[in-house]
């Protein structure tokens, strides 16, 4: 992972397909796309010399703040989508709709 820094801005440029889907995780954590995004604090001390990772802690909104939503559950495998962000899902039977930007995923046609 490369990292960036300009001024207040902290770039994470993934450089291997593990890394892009370590980082996809942490931004998932963060951005909750429902109105509560999170922040990464952090904890302890980073010594360089002694050989200690950086470490944070994610706060923020825990899920007790989110909204409401109904529960929605499929009875066929589907694909369902968000119509403002473009994440898409796969569902199985039985599973549920996530909701996503504030309202429940839509079923791609």
């Amino acid at each position: 992972m490369r990292f960036e820094l300009k001024k207040q801005l902290v770039t994470l440029i993934p450089e291997s397909p593990e890394e892009r889907v370590m980082l996809m995780a942490v931004w998932r954590q963060l951005i909750d796309c429902n109105g509560v995004s999170r922040q990464l604090t952090p904890i302890g001390e980073f010594v360089p010399a002694r050989n200690h990772p950086a470490q944070f802690a994610i706060e923020g909104a825990g899920a007790e703040e989110l909204p409401e939503f109904p529960v929605v559950v499929v009875d066929f495998a589907c694909r369902v989508y968000c119509d403002i962000c473009n994440r898409m899902q796969d569902l199985q039977p039985g599973q549920s709709i996530p909701p996503c930007c504030g309202k429940l995923m839509e079923f791609v046609d």
